[in-house]
């Protein structure tokens, strides 16, 4: 059992200045790497898709998180409705539109 809890002994001279506050820096110093490396850019990611959902228009052609890859012919509140295919459309939940594509690219597809 002493391999895994190494003994504790009783220091003679008292804590240095500074040592108390070593494990409260090295957690903040983890906070803000997390904070740059993980929550900045998926704020960032998310604000570009909102503004891009906003201006989404009749005509557009885009591409859903399904795969579906169609022509915008309708914009509601929440939902879209995109052709996929002469005569049969469908429609969808605005925010599972991921990206918008230039124009001819259903007509090539």
């Amino acid at each position: 059992m002493n391999a895994l809890i190494p003994e504790a002994y009783a220091q003679a001279a008292g804590a240095s200045p500074g040592g108390s506050f070593a494990p409260l820096l090295m957690m903040v110093v983890f906070i803000v790497i997390f904070y740059f490396l993980l929550i900045r850019p998926q704020q960032k990611k998310a604000k570009e898709h909102q503004a891009m959902l906003a201006k989404i228009a009749a005509g557009d052609e885009v591409v859903t998180a399904g795969g579906l890859l169609g022509k915008v012919v309708e914009v509601g509140e929440t939902f879209t409705t995109i052709e996929i295919a002469d005569g049969v459309r469908v429609k969808v939940q605005k925010f599972q539109i991921t990206s918008l594509v230039p124009k001819g690219t259903v007509k090539s597809a």
